[in-house]
């Protein structure tokens, strides 16, 4: 994937939009490549288990997180390809109608 349409940015922006995911989003991101286990960012969340695998699946659904199985462990990854994406999609035209 080269570049976002606008229905995916849109959706990957409305999915950032609630609180909860986006304060996971974050929680991703700042743990960087290794990820974190789901375990762990309840804890940090302090939510219920159903409640984070529902916001979970939201993220998943439009590519911004993926999950890997390690043994019995659930391990969560920001997909830093598709953040970059976004914030291309979201820089592109900046300043294209300002005159200089």
């Amino acid at each position: 994937m080269t570049r976002l349409t606008l229905e995916q940015a849109s959706e990957q922006l409305a999915e950032l939009g609630h609180p909860t995911r986006l304060s996971l989003y974050r929680i991703l991101v700042k743990a960087g490549n290794r990820g974190m286990p789901v375990a762990d960012i309840q804890q940090q969340l302090d939510v219920p288990g159903s409640t984070l695998s529902h916001h979970i699946s939201r993220l998943l659904k439009v590519g911004l997180v993926v999950q890997v199985r390690e043994g019995r462990v659930l391990r969560c990854h920001a997909q830093y390809e598709r953040l970059n994406l976004l914030i291309q999609f979201l820089m592109e035209e900046c300043c294209a109608d300002e005159r200089c």
